[in-house]
């Protein structure tokens, strides 16, 4: 029998002091990372490009596609300077956001960000220092806006400005941003992740600039996204559940209800999508998670999500391969849990009508009828394989492409094991080929069955309209070349 013991949830890591080096991403890649993250707020260009090629070195060494991502900073809304460093906010007293340059103190400070004032109104809340201190707004103008503290504390230079409900006119990409986009197209990352999407045009300029190099990944991590939700999904090829700043902005009770809801309509629309902030963040400095900790992991996991995601733990943390590990054993033990996904609904409820949706619902039901070891895809465009991992599908998926960056973008996907393979040109030809790289890939072994989807003719991108089973006889190997 074949090993089916392989993880569908995927495992993203980011990049940083603790994780530059080959020899670290490599172990990370061993313990299960599937994708690296690099942060755009972080580093030079001179680091973040060594970061890419270090990854690249190690694709090359494990001879699998591997993804990289680079995640924009976006705007970020920062106060200024205030005399001595930091000043005491009381609870009650007043307090301004003005334009002055002058440093602050416990009674006003600089914001210097004209748009905020233009949006704000009299009792809009401010949140200050990833929400620590509240202010409520009691006067608005278009250089300053007089507030009353509702919730007080140190206050420090440049601490974070959150202003929940109010839509700022803020593009989502800075002149920064079109700078580090450049230059990560320029390196060939896989994806995109675009930060502060407030609405959907956010998502359509990025696109018109990316021009399809790479995936273009949304963060849903402002109030004024979950609005437009719907649109922005279909936009956008994959999303994220940014729970960081959505955990400012929103209730903290309403988050784990907002991330069921993105991952559900995600799902439904077939794009990937990931969960991220805090998943073990204990594991920075500590060598073992908190129960909770593993089970936020799981419940992510349950949920269906395409990844989880790592962020401190592995830039920053004394542990970055034992976080990664853990990560793997939390996402195996849930996968295997005999309610995993036990509230999927039904594949009828996925499709959208079409051929290519029909073959593929028709894969799955085939497969677990026939007890099948895995599915082999054939993808041009990779729209067949993201069709297979929709399904989610009990048996492995196998997706063979002949484009390599097609193979790293799905490394982000649910359930799929990419390889960049040369293309088929006949049906006979498919059918060898799948035989053989699946029992290569030791995902079915001599006995067992496998089935098959792929777009006819050839080479066609995003029209899967084949199905056929096939027995591994074990002779594969021996027979042609991989």
């Amino acid at each position: 029998m074949a090993s089916c013991d392989l993880r569908k949830t995927r495992i993203i890591a980011t990049l940083g002091p603790a994780s530059r080096e080959p020899e670290i991403i490599q172990a990370m890649h061993e313990a299960g990372a599937d994708v690296f993250r690099i942060n755009m707020s972080h580093g030079d260009r001179q680091a973040q490009t060594q970061l890419i090629r270090n990854v690249r070195k190690v694709e090359e060494a494990v001879d699998r596609p591997i993804a990289i991502m680079a995640d924009l900073q976006g705007p970020k809304i920062r106060l200024g300077k205030f005399k001595g460093g930091s000043a005491e906010l009381q609870d009650g007293a007043a307090f301004t956001l003005d334009s002055s340059d002058k440093p602050g103190s416990a009674k006003r400070v600089n914001l210097p960000h004209v748009e905020v004032f233009k949006a704000l109104k009299v009792g809009d809340q401010v949140l200050l220092d990833d929400g620590r201190l509240h202010l409520e707004v009691e006067k608005a103008g278009p250089e300053k806006a007089e507030c009353r503290i509702t919730l007080g504390g140190t206050l420090s230079d440049h601490k974070g400005v959150n202003v929940p409900g109010v839509f700022l006119p803020l593009a989502a990409l800075t002149e920064k941003d079109r700078r580090d986009l450049d230059f990560a197209l320029s390196e060939g990352v896989d994806w995109v992740a675009l930060s502060f999407v407030q609405r959907p045009a956010d998502v359509a300029e990025a696109r018109k600039l990316i021009q399809g190099r790479a995936g273009v990944l949304a963060k849903i991590e402002k109030p004024s996204a979950l609005a437009h939700l719907d649109q922005i999904l279909e936009m956008a090829d994959a999303a994220m559940v940014a729970r960081g700043d959505l955990g400012v902005e929103m209730n903290v009770e309403d988050v784990p209800s907002i991330q069921r809801e993105i991952i559900k309509k995600a799902r439904q629309l077939g794009k990937p999508v990931v969960v991220a902030t805090q998943m073990l963040e204990t594991m920075v400095t500590s060598q073992v998670p908190t129960r909770a900790e593993v089970s936020d992991v799981a419940n992510a996991v349950y949920q269906g999500a395409d990844a989880v995601m790592l962020s401190a733990e592995t830039a920053i943390g004394k542990h970055p391969v034992e976080t990664v590990r853990v990560m793997d054993k939390v996402a195996r033990q849930a996968e295997r849990d005999p309610y995993y996904l036990a509230d999927e609904p039904a594949a009828a409820a996925l499709l959208s009508g079409t051929a290519e949706d029909a073959i593929t619902a028709a894969a799955r039901l085939v497969t677990g009828n026939i007890k099948a070891a895995a599915i082999v895809t054939f993808t041009t465009s990779g729209s067949t394989a993201l069709r297979a991992a929709r399904e989610r599908p009990e048996a492995p998926v196998l997706a063979l492409t002949p484009n390599l960056d097609v193979a790293r973008k799905l490394c982000l996907v649910w359930g799929l094991q990419t390889l960049k393979t040369e293309d088929v040109t006949s049906f006979e030809e498919m059918i060898g080929k799948a035989r053989r790289m699946a029992l290569k890939q030791g995902l079915a072994g001599p006995g067992e069955r496998i089935v098959i989807t792929a777009g006819v003719p050839f080479g066609t991108p995003g029209s899967t309209n084949a199905l056929h089973i096939a027995w591994i006889t074990g002779d594969e190997l021996r027979k042609d070349k991989l």
